[in-house]
């Protein structure tokens, strides 16, 4: 059974199996906050995701991760449609992500309902990368 809980401090060993782009500090903040999920399937951990607010009002998803023997099944899809619903209950009326350009995730969220709207380089600086884009979804 498909089922989603915010994280906390005991998920640390899971949540950093998954994710190398957070620090420890800001893994504590986003339980604190309940800005990070456990994702499960059948009370087995098998993914997470977490957010920030864009200029402090606009949800902005940093982080959804599923581990390898779950891709492409649809908890991806639930999860991201569970995470719009409870921002729309917050009151928010847009969210926003982003990803590499050269990572297949922007399929995924083009099938959801998300838009491009931009895109950001960092050639030349400490955190080069393939450009990121941004994709919006109103609520």
């Amino acid at each position: 059974m498909f089922e989603i809980k915010y994280s906390t401090e005991a998920d640390k060993t899971f949540w950093f199996s998954l994710d190398t782009h957070i620090s420890n500090e800001e893994f504590l903040l986003k339980v604190r906050d309940k800005r990070s999920y456990i994702i499960y399937n059948n009370s087995k951990p098998i993914g997470i995701m977490r957010y920030n607010l864009f200029w402090d009002n606009i949800p902005f998803l940093t982080l959804i991760c599923l581990d390898k023997f779950h891709l492409r099944k649809g908890f991806g899809k639930q999860a991201l449609l569970f995470w719009e619903k409870e921002m729309r209950e917050l009151g928010y009326k847009l969210v926003v992500t982003s990803t590499q350009i050269d990572e297949d995730a922007q399929h995924f969220y083009r099938k959801l309902g998300y838009v491009e709207k931009g895109s950001l380089s960092f050639d030349n600086t400490p955190l080069e990368q393939a450009m990121e884009v941004f994709f919006l979804k109103n609520l």
